[in-house]
């Protein structure tokens, strides 16, 4: 399978974040096996298709309450999870804090503003 093939069910997986992608359903669309597919996944991206999907997940949704007054609860919906308590456990886990404690920092970071653009760190580097 060429490294291309995995660039292409990297991006079927980001683009179909919020409809339950399926292993089965990003091995048809590019044309092998379910099997063949979770392990060259797993040998190029050095997780299985399922951890690579709740990653994928669970930084569209720290990337939801960064930049939008969504509700938590219409968060967790929106990918995949089946309440705002496991959104929460989950999160918790890969982020170490709570939806609502990312959101206030973050909120916080972004209230630092300059006349030249945003004074947070991972602005740094950004040319405007």
């Amino acid at each position: 399978m060429p490294v291309q093939t995995i660039e292409i069910m990297v991006k079927w997986v980001e683009n179909h974040l919020t409809e339950d992608p399926t292993l089965k359903d990003m091995s048809s669309y590019v044309g092998y096996s379910p099997f063949y597919c979770s392990a060259k996944f797993r040998e190029y991206m050095g997780m299985t298709y399922k951890q690579f999907l709740a990653q994928r997940r669970l930084t569209a949704a720290a990337n939801d309450l960064r930049s939008t007054d969504d509700k938590i609860t219409d968060i967790a919906f929106r990918y995949g999870y089946s309440s705002s308590e496991s959104l929460t456990k989950a999160f918790g886990a890969m982020f170490k804090c709570s939806p609502r404690q990312y959101r206030k920092a973050s909120s916080a970071s972004f209230e630092q503003r300059t006349p030249q653009g945003i004074a947070s760190p991972e602005f740094a580097n950004v040319k405007e």
